[in-house]
This record gives structure tokens, sequence and C-alpha cells, in this order.
């Protein structure tokens, strides 16, 4: 898992923002009317190539063990996610890309403080996990519609399109969930899990303040 954190790190500065690859950008811009299936392939793709969505997704499930506890927490930030995103394209609800992306690195430093126990030993107190989960999931969905809304989308077949879109992030999601959960199961077995737990939250943390200082500097550049 520290050779995952160590990888995202390494990426690209494109790869770490909550962006759409060029060549879909460009197809987004010249689309018009219902196009169903390339927007559920979008979606999916966006998310299983968006690495702020998976260290985000890895943080939550981090400690949780039960299938049911995962599914409320992915549900959760699904709800947010899909909320968000759904609405900001359609009613044309635009936040500047560089504060909320920062926002959305700012959510993944969260998780890992909050696996570390971080408030607990600071602060004396726990916040409500849940909420947080769905806060930032509304965060991560307006990440993706300030984007789609720069390129332009097409007003012809908006919604059908949109929810065909959101039905692949939410498969896409699936996923990646699959991957995490499969490797993170094989990792827990082994005795190295909780003494290498810290450090794999720390990598993590750390990728968040790359994100939110590449964000917050391409704001004050432009």
């Amino acid at each position: 898992m520290c050779v995952l954190g160590l990888t995202l790190l390494g990426a690209t500065t494109e790869a770490l923002a909550h962006a759409v690859a060029e060549g879909d950008k460009g197809y987004i811009q010249e689309i018009s009317g219902i196009q169903l299936l390339p927007f559920v392939y979008l979606g999916a793709k966006h998310m299983v190539t968006g690495y702020d969505h998976i260290l985000f997704l890895f943080g939550v499930i981090f400690f949780l063990y039960r299938l049911q506890h995962i599914a409320i927490y992915v549900s959760l930030f699904a709800l947010g996610h899909s909320t968000t995103m759904l609405a900001g394209v359609y009613f044309g609800i635009g936040i500047n890309s560089y504060i909320i992306d920062a926002i959305i690195g700012f959510s993944i430093v969260y998780k890992a403080l909050d696996n570390l126990g971080a408030f607990q030993r600071w602060f004396g107190v726990q916040p409500n996990t849940k909420v947080a989960t769905l806060v930032f999931g509304f965060c991560h969905g307006f990440g993706l519609s300030s984007k789609i809304l720069d390129y332009n989308i097409s007003p012809d077949g908006l919604l059908p399109n949109l929810l065909a879109f959101n039905v692949g992030v939410e498969v896409g999601q699936l996923l990646a969930l699959a991957v995490i959960l499969i490797a993170m199961g094989f990792w827990r077995r082994s005795p190295s899990f909780l003494r290498h737990a810290y450090t794999a939250n720390v990598v993590m943390m750390t990728a968040g303040f790359v994100l939110i200082g590449y964000q917050l500097t391409g704001w004050f550049v432009s």
C-alpha cells in the first residue's frame, strides 16, 4: 500500500488534478444529443483514473473490515458525489476549479489524520465520520461539475448524458473499490499491516498536501 502512495506522489500534476483528459475534453465539447454509452464510459474512466477519488476511498475503507460498513460509507460518498455533480452541471453552479480541487486534496489529508487518530489526540473529540464522508462527497462532485462546465457541454441531451456519466462513475467506483479491497485483504493478513498502517496514512496525507499545494499555486499564478 505504501507503493500505491508513492506511485501517486510520482504521478504528473495533471493526473493529480481532478481533471478530464484532453482527448475526452474535446469529445465533450463536440458531442451533442443523447449519447448514453460514451458518457457511461467517460464516467467510469474518470473514476478509475481519478487519483483523488481513489486516495479518498482508500482512506475511507482503510480500517473498515465488514462489508456492511464499507457499503454504508461508499454509498454516502456516492450520494454526495452524484448530487453535486448532477446539480452543479444541470443548474450551472460553478466553483473555482483550483479552490475545489484544493478542498478535495484537504479531504485526503483529513481522512489520513482521522485514520491516525489525530483528532482524538489533539482535541479529545472524534468527528462524525459518516457526515464527513458525505460532505467531502459533495466536494468531490463539485470538482467534476466545475470541470465539465469549463468544457461547455452541449445542452442537447444534457440530463440523460449526465445520468449516464454518473452511472459510469459508480461503475468505475465499484471497480476501483474491488481492487482496493482485494489488495487490502491480502495486506491485512500480513503481520506487517498494523506496523505499516501509520506509514501508509502519512504517505496518503503527503499526497493530499501535494495536491493542495499544486492547486493553490495554480490559483495564485492564474
